[in-house]
Order: C-alpha cells, then sequence, then structure tokens
C-alpha cells in the first residue's frame, strides 16, 4: 500500500491520558485499555484505544493523549482494516522537510502543548471508512523518581463516552519487595472504589481497574460525556541493606541506593526572595505563607538566613544564625512584612546568598542555597551567561543551588541551566492556589540531607551513569545504571563513598545484593540505563557549549535513535493511509510557554492568529491593506476575508522590557504573511460597524501569555457584553447579569450562547466566534469573525485587507509595499484560529510599515 509519511514528535510521560472527542452518533470507542508495568522502578505503559466508525460514510476519528513531560515515548502504532502503521524515530533534522512542508500548506504543525503542571498533549487523527475500525496503540517509558518516601505511578483517562470494555491493568515486581502500596486519585473515590483491586504479594503487586458503563457515567470524577480523571498508585520498596538494591541483566546493572538510618546533617541554607513588582498580588501572598511554614521546619541545629531584594539586597540579618525560636519568631515577622516593588537584580542577589554561605563554614553540616524568583533579571548585571559564570565562581561546587521559577514569565531555561551548573535543579512553581504548598513541598525534599560528596564506585563496570553527587536527601534516591565489563559479574564490585553526619562512612559490597532479573530477553535494565545516560545528556549539554556541546548532543541523539525514544532531538515518523494530512509534532521544552514547539531550525517568535476561512481553503484571518489612507482600514464585501491575529512573547526571548504581543497580516498573493509587534498593555479597536451602532473592542492580556483578556461589545450607550475565559457579564443601564452557563443571550440585536470552548455572537449580518483557549493552566480568548457584514464602512484590527507587496530581488530582507522599501527580518507565527494551530513563516515588520498607517488609529483608550 502507498503510505503518506507523518512526522510525530512525542515526549515525556507517566502519566498517560487518551481522550477522544466524539460525537457518539458518529463512531464508537468500543474497547479501552491501559496497560503499565513496571520492573525496578522503570514504567513501561501501553494505551490501546480501540474504535469504530458505525457510520454509513468516512469519519475523521481522532487521538488525544496526554502525557508527562519526564518519560519518552518509544512506540506509536495504527491498526486500519488489517493494515499496520509503524512509527520510525528519526533525527528531528531527518524530518525538517516534512514539518516545513506541513507548515506551508497550513496543517497540522507543531501539536505537542503543554496541558497542566507535568502534562503534554498528543494529537492525531485519521479517516476511517464506512463501518471500519481503527486501533491506536502507544508505548512510553519512564523511571520513576523517588521523592519524600514514596513513587506514584499516575494513569489518566479521559475516553469522553461510556466504553463497555474499560480496563486498566498495573503490574508492579520489585525483587527488594514492596513496603507499602495504595491507590490515590480521582477514579479511586466512591462510587468507583469497588472497580478497584490491589493485589500485594511480598515482591509483586497488582491493581485492576475496570469500572461498568454505568459506573462510567455516574462516578464522581466523571464529566458530561464520561469517566475522567486519574489513578495514582503509590508505593515504596524494601531498603534492608545499606548499600542499596542492585540489578543485573544481560551485561547492564541499576543500582538503587537510599538508604535511611542515617543521622540527619544539620544545615545552612539561605532563601533568597524575589520581591519585585511582578510578584505583586497572589504571589507575595502565597510566598509569604510558604516561608513561615518552611521556618517552622527548621531544626534548631540548622543555622539560616533570608534575602529580599529587587533593584536592591534587603537582608534580614547579614550573617547565618541559629534556627532558635527567638531567631524564627524575628524571622517570620520579616517575612510578613515583605513587600512587591522594584526591579530584578538576581546575580547581586545570588551572589549576596552565596557570600553568607561561604562565610559560615561549619564541619559535619550541608549548606543549601534556594533562590526563588518569578522574572528574568532586569538591572544590574542582566547579562545571562555572566551572571551564570559570577554564580559558578562564587559557589565552586561547595553547595548546590536550587532555583524555583514562580510562573511563566520567569526564563526558566536560565534558572535550570545555573542549577544544573552548581549541582542543583530547578523546578517551576505555577502560580495556583496551592503554589504555597508547592513551595513547601520542594522544600521537604531537600530538608534532611542524610549524605554529602556522595561518589557511586563500580569496579568491574564501564559506560556509567552520573557517580558523583553533592547530597542525599532523606526520601529520595541515588540511581546509577551502566555496563559490567565483559559481563564478568564476578569483578564487577560496587561501593559508595560519602560524608554522614560527623564522618566519612563507605558503603560496601558485603551489604549487597546483587541480583539477575534472569531471562536475557529482560532488556527492562538495559533501556533503564539508555533512559537514564540520555536524560542526563541531555542536562549535561544544556549546561556546556562549543565542540564538548555538540559531542554531547551527538552521544544523546545516538543513544536515543537506537532506543527509539521521543526526546527534544529526535521525532517520530509514522506512516498513514495515502491522502492523510500531514501532523508533525514537536515537544516544548519545560519553559517555554505552553505553546507549540517548532524544530530548531524554525525557532522563533510564537504568535496568536485568529480567523476562518470563509472565502478561502486557507487559515488564518486574512485581509488587504486599504489603498486610501484616511482612517481604518475599511472592510469591502467583494474583497472581505479575515485577517489576524495575535502571538505571545517569545518564552526564550529576553523579556526585560514590557511584554508584546504579535500580530499576522495574511498578504493576497504571496506565501508569507506580514507580522509585527504591538509592546505593552493596550486596547484594540476590533470592529466598529457604524449603521448597526455595534463596536468590538479587545484587551490583550499583560500577564498569562496568550491573546486577549476581555472582549466587549457595545450596542448602544447603556448596552454591553463582556466576554471572557470564564463567562459572560451582561450591562443593560444599571443592571448586571452574569452568565457562565450555556444560556442563550439576547441584548438588543445581539445574540450570544457561550458553548464549551467558544461564545457565538450574533448581530444581523454579523457573525462572530470567540474562542476560549488554554495553555496549561492559563486560558485566553480570541474573535473569529464566521460572517462579514455587508456594510462597507466597517472598520478596526478586524476589518484588515490583505496586504500586498513585493519582495525585492536585489535585497531578501527588503519588501516593497506601496512604492516604499521597507526593511523585514524573517519570523513565525503559530495560528491559533484553528485548532490544529500551525506555524507560519512571516515577514516582521513595524506596525506602521505593514499597516501603512498608524498603529494609534487602532487603539482605544477604554474598553
Amino acid at each position: 500500500m502507498e503510505r503518506a509519511l507523518v512526522q510525530i514528535t512525542l515526549f515525556g510521560l507517566l502519566l498517560a491520558s487518551v481522550t477522544t472527542l466524539p460525537n457518539k452518533d458518529d463512531w464508537d470507542i468500543y474497547s479501552f485499555h491501559i496497560n503499565s508495568t513496571v520492573t525496578s522502578r522503570y514504567a513501561t505503559t501501553v494505551i490501546t484505544s480501540r474504535v469504530a466508525n458505525r457510520m454509513d460514510e468516512s469519519k475523521e476519528i481522532e487521538f488525544h493523549v496526554q502525557i508527562p513531560k519526564n518519560a519518552f515515548i518509544s512506540k506509536f502504532k495504527m491498526f486500519i482494516d488489517g493494515q499496520e502503521y509503524d512509527g520510525v524515530v528519526k533525527a528531528k533534522e531527518q524530518a525538517q522537510q516534512q514539518y516545513t512542508e506541513a507548515v506551508s500548506r497550513g496543517e497540522n504543525a507543531g501539536l505537542v502543548s503543554s496541558v497542566g503542571r507535568t502534562l503534554e498533549e498528543f494529537k492525531t487523527s485519521v479517516t476511517v471508512a464506512a463501518h471500519k475500525k481503527v486501533t491506536f496503540e502507544l508505548t512510553y517509558e519512564e523511571l520513576l523518581k523517588r521523592r519524600l518516601g514514596k513513587y506514584e505511578l499516575q494513569i489518566h483517562a479521559q475516553p469522553m463516552q461510556p466504553v463497555k470494555d474499560f480496563k486498566v491493568d498495573v503490574y508492579i515486581h520489585e525483587k527488594a519487595g514492596i513496603n507499602f502500596l495504595e491507590v490515590k486519585g480521582g477514579l479511586s473515590t466512591k462510587a468507583l472504589a469497588n472497580a478497584i483491586t490491589k493485589t500485594v504479594a511480598d515482591k509483586q503487586a497488582w491493581v485492576y481497574f475496570y469500572p461498568t458503563e454505568d459506573q462510567q457515567k455516574t462516578c464522581d470524577s466523571c464529566g458530561d460525556q464520561s469517566i475522567n480523571g486519574d489513578l495514582v498508585i503509590v508505593y515504596d520498596v524494601n531498603r534492608d541493606t545499606s548499600l542499596g538494591d542492585i540489578k543485573t541483566s544481560s551485561g547492564y546493572f541499576v543500582h538503587h541506593f537510599a538508604p535511611s538510618s542515617l543521622p540527619r546533617i544539620p544545615k545552612n541554607v539561605v532563601f533568597i526572595i524575589d520581591q519585585s513588582g511582578s510578584m505583586h498580588g497572589r504571589k507575595i501572598q502565597q510566598t509569604r505563607i510558604a516561608l513561615i511554614h518552611i521556618l517552622n521546619d527548621l531544626a534548631e541545629d540548622d543555622f539560616f538566613g533570608l534575602i529580599t531584594f529587587n533593584s536592591d539586597i534587603f537582608h534580614w540579618k547579614r550573617e547565618l544564625v541559629q534556627a532558635n525560636k527567638e531567631n524564627l519568631d524575628s524571622a517570620k515577622t520579616f517575612a510578613r512584612e515583605i513587600k512587591d516593588r522594584g526591579a530584578t537584580d538576581i546575580n547581586g542577589a545570588v551572589l549576596e546568598g552565596a557570600s553568607m554561605l561561604n562565610a559560615h563554614p561549619r564541619e559535619g553540616s550541608a549548606s543549601i542555597l534556594i533562590l526563588l524568583t518569578d522574572g528574568d533579571p532586569t538591572t544590574g548585571e542582566t547579562n545571562l551567561e555572566v551572571i551564570q559564570s559570577n554564580v559558578r565562581g562564587a559557589i565552586a561546587d561547595k553547595f548546590p543551588l536550587y532555583c524555583l521559577g514562580f510562573g511563566f514569565d520567569v526564563n526558566f531555561e536560565f534558572l535550570e541551566k545555573m542549577s544544573l551548573q552548581n549541582n542543583g535543579v530547578a523546578r517551576r512553581i505555577y502560580e495556583d492556589s496551592d503554589a504555597d504548598l508547592q513551595l513547601k513541598g520542594f522544600y521537604e525534599e531537600v530538608a534532611t540531607p542524610l549524605l554529602t560528596d556522595v561518589t557511586m564506585i563500580y569496579a568491574g563496570g564501564t559506560n556509567l551513569t552520573q557517580t558523583n553527587f553533592s547530597q542525599y536527601y532523606n526520601g529520595s534516591e541515588i540511581v546509577v545504571a551502566g555496563q559490567i565489563t565483559d559481563n564478568d559479574k564476578e569483578t564487577f564490585t560496587p561501593q559508595v563513598e560519602a560524608i554522614s553526619k560527623n564522618s566519612r562512612v563507605v558503603f560496601s559490597d558485603t551489604d549487597a545484593t546483587v541480583e539477575s532479573t534472569g531471562t536475557v530477553s529482560d532488556s527492562h535494565i538495559q533501556r533503564l540505563w539508555a533512559y537514564l545516560t540520555v536524560k542526563q545528556l541531555l542536562e549535561k549539554e544544556l549546561k556546556l557549549s562549543g565542540p564538548e556541546k555538540e559531542n554531547v548532543k551527538k552521544e544523546a541523539l545516538e543513544l536515543s535513535l537506537k532506543y527509539s525514544f521521543v526526546t527534544p532531538l529526535t521525532s517520530m515518523v509514522v506512516t498513514k493511509p495515502l491522502g492523510e494530512n500531514t501532523d508533525v509534532l514537536h515537544k516544548p521544552q519545560e519553559g517555554e510557554t505552553p505553546q507549540t514547539r517548532q524544530s530548531p531550525a524554525l525557532r522563533q517568535p510564537m504568535f496568536f492568529r485568529m480567523g476562518h476561512t470563509s472565502r478561502s481553503s486557507s487559515v488564518g484571518y486574512t485581509g488587504r491593506l486599504n489603498d486610501s489612507d484616511d482612517g481604518d482600514a475599511c472592510l469591502s464585501a467583494d474583497d472581505f476575508e479575515e485577517i489576524l491575529m495575535l502571538s505571545t512573547i517569545v518564552p526564550d526571548r529576553p523579556t526585560t522590557g514590557p511584554l508584546f504581543h504579535r500580530f499576522l497580516l495574511k498578504p493576497e498573493n504571496q506565501s508569507l504573511p506580514l507580522c509585527f509587534d504591538v509592546t505593552g498593555d493596550v486596547y484594540l479597536k476590533l470592529l466598529h460597524h457604524p449603521s448597526r451602532e455595534l463596536s468590538v473592542n479587545g484587551e490583550l492580556d499583560s500577564v498569562a501569555h496568550g491573546g486577549f483578556k476581555r472582549i466587549v461589545i457595545h450596542l448602544k450607550t447603556d448596552q454591553h457584553i463582556e466576554v471572557d475565559t470564564k463567562g459572560i457579564t451582561v450591562r443593560e443601564g444599571q443592571t448586571v447579569t452574569r452568565h457562565t452557563g450555556q444560556d442563550l443571550i439576547t441584548v438588543g440585536s445581539v445574540t450570544a450562547i457561550r458553548r464549551d470552548k467558544e461564545v457565538d455572537v450574533a448581530a444581523g449580518d454579523t457573525r462572530m466566534v470567540i474562542v476560549i483557549h488554554e495553555q496549561g493552566d492559563k486560558e485566553f480568548i480570541w474573535p473569529v469573525i464566521r460572517q462579514q457584514p455587508s456594510d462597507n464602512n466597517v472598520t478596526g484590527m478586524l476589518a484588515l485587507k490583505p496586504a500586498v507587496y513585493e519582495v525585492q530581488q536585489t535585497h531578501s530582507t527588503k519588501l516593497k509595499i506601496k512604492d516604499q522599501e521597507i526593511d523585514v527580518t524573517r519570523a513565525n507565527a503559530v495560528d491559533y484560529s484553528i485548532v490544529s494551530s500551525p506555524t507560519l513563516d512571516c515577514w516582521l515588520m513595524s506596525a506602521e510599515s505593514a499597516l501603512q498607517r498608524r498603529l494609534d488609529d487602532f487603539i482605544v483608550t477604554q474598553l
């Protein structure tokens, strides 16, 4: 069979969610299975969804998977009409042509996006003939990480319709023995509790979840259509030996080291808290609450310091002091009075914190530096590489630096690199109601150091993963994997050296239990080694530069390809039946705005665009620049097409200045649209329809990365309809009514109805849809014209007409518009007017050049 190639870049997971959004009368998910096997903390999960098209015509059937960010997808298959379509992992550059071609055709490109704190979403679809079936099968792998004394395997199920054959099977095999096992999550309570069976038998455990169709409809965690929630299997293993748990198989080994019967080491900790103006509101409130909780958890033999900073540095005390009651009470008072104001001097603050720790050497203690910030450096030293070099020199490998990035405005990649360079980690703190608990939870992970300067030694071992660790904390675990030289276990001798509270300690092989997993075909330890090696190489690559960086990247790529892992360096190419559109998917890195991830060659600012295709098969909202220079661009019924619209600030670009938004103008006869930036908080005139006394204005969202925060529709002086992500507010004179349900609202000549993810607005011959778009835990809205008004006098941003330009042949960075030569640069735009959000190339220029008039003509002073 002839095949069309589809490149699907996927990444990450331990939490799997299969989501399909069918019309019940169109197609039926008749079987839905999740099978997860965990061996030596390495989880392999297979999701299988079987769908039948019950209709008398072909239907497009979608497959959605929500996947955690820390796993590697290793297989994806589709079975259609007896034909198997397999995924093949390739280097991302090899698949670049399919990506570029898909973008140019306006097809689905970059459809991997963040959908939560730990999740990404993958979506693909295939056309299934009448009365035929399709099976989707996805496999992913992840090493479970121990935190606070437990491992967690999360499985999320959201088929969005009752499924006759619905089951989740989890099998856990741990040769060390299972200490405890619990089942939590939204699918484990009340109505569904009796659908769960768990069995623990020493070294093995089974969890089965088989809800009936009736249970899927009535459970506490069920949505309107069906089941929607997660199971969380929580467990830990026995730890009988001080050296830990060592397993071997086919010449590979894995060593899990987590001693617990050790005295805690007193710590010296300095907290560096950002109190710049961007921390205003709930951020600073939650920081104060968390800090007070953390101070309560300090032990009396701990010493601590507290610094807050904006453009200046504020000390609670200039030296570390003991965590006695008097000092803790004073520090809590200081914490309660932290106010947000000023700029952000990260360099000065971190160097001051390092100086405080360096000035307080204490034998038998462990030092820790913790930075909390929500923004980029905006004052003092602002060059990121210089800051990283300064911090690295000040710390000099003497203690770890942990960076907590609050929200999505922060340059997370900068914080991650700075943490990794100093033996720490970076963690994002999400702007939710539990942000204070997130802060406290992170602190608890590092609150109890048990060992410092940990060195893992393996005589007779080679190709080892990381073997040196600055600190080991109670409730965590150190994992090392490698190969046994010539597979000679007789000469393989593991040993651990470290510093405990009062002395250097050695954990030798006298207590070791080196067990073979048995079968030659059992390759999970080899795959665990490859997984951990690739993960650590990707982290190492982030820290390096020049030839070293390229060598590490090459090594990570080779392993990713060998073991068919979909990583940030690879893409999965999947065959589909001939004629199917190409989905090209790239993984978003942690720290990006929850948006589409673009290929390395196309990494440019990400944009938000709006519109539809009433007169053209091309995606987006298009228009033509009016030849008239008088007033706003005007809309003509003869040549009206949709235009635009908005983007967000580039997450990995410097964001020290005001937030900017990018707009996109689709051209009349050119392949590349025009784009321009609007900086700051502005209100835009979207549409003005004089003959209908109708005007529409929008407020750009200056906080969340996205589109509009509010859109207000004005009818008469005293009639207004305001739309936001949560509902519709109607104001008629002094009467204000709030609608959050799916109500049909009539105000004068305008009707509006809020559906699941859109608000449909009709006013005579004008039809507009305001789409609600989600990015992780943020939402924004944007308008799309569905039916153009017949009046030629309609003005506003949505009334712009298609751009007309010429590319100057003698200079590829100049365009000619109305006999004017304009300097441009190449950029990208993501079109959010359709679900697939394709990435488009564009010519970036000034707003005045693109609009051929002043930007102020499209700005209003109030909504």
